[in-house]
């Protein structure tokens, strides 16, 4: 009897976990390519020629986000049920931040062209070399660069809200990151291991 019932809560259990929706981690791919839609839209069509990362790379970033527990479920689950979903980047709140995204792009183009603003490790754009921008302009640039966090700042949130996860903010925004850079122009600059590179 004791066997029996160790048993059936032993089943129990199996099932519950069998279960478990598998949308409880980050949708890593998802994620890019997400990304690099709004990429390409904010920066336009010279963003779809640049070179994809190698595979194998994207390969290890996944895997580096994997944990035990989502591999047990993926044993579990047959592969057309864990299917990874899109992630939701149509809402209203999206779309006005990446429109308002879009027409800031003409102002800083320049300015990632010239190295006087680059793209930091965490997604969102700094001012570089300042003394490439014409004193006149400066105040101007700078205010470019503080609306460009805001709103890369604000993307990265809403992305997370409106697919139902608020968690996942820091990974969307280590996604764009990693994207922004991937889809720079060749001469722009970026931040890589604490110092500064150029495309």
């Amino acid at each position: 009897m004791k066997q029996l019932k160790w048993f059936t809560s032993s089943f129990m259990t199996l099932m519950l976990v069998s279960c478990v929706t598998i949308n409880i981690y980050f949708p890593a791919a998802a994620a890019e390519e997400a990304a690099d839609r709004i990429i390409e839209d904010v920066w336009g069509p010279e963003t779809q020629e640049k070179q994809q990362e190698p595979e194998q790379q994207s390969l290890i970033n996944n895997i580096g986000h994997t944990n035990i527990a989502v591999l047990a479920l993926n044993w579990m689950i047959s592969p057309t049920q864990a299917a990874e979903p899109d992630l939701n980047i149509n809402s209203p709140a999206i779309n006005a931040i990446q429109a308002k995204m879009k027409i800031r792009h003409a102002n800083l183009k320049t300015y990632y062209s010239s190295g006087a603003i680059g793209l930091t490790v965490n997604g969102l754009v700094t001012i570089r070399d300042a003394k490439s921008i014409p004193l006149k302009s400066r105040n101007a640039v700078k205010g470019l660069v503080a609306d460009e966090n805001k709103d890369r700042n604000a993307l990265y949130a809403e992305i997370a809200r409106a697919n139902g996860h608020p968690e996942w903010q820091a990974d969307i925004q280590s996604t764009f990151a990693r994207r922004w850079v991937s889809k720079a122009s060749s001469g722009w600059w970026y931040q890589s291991g604490g110092s500064w590179k150029q495309k």
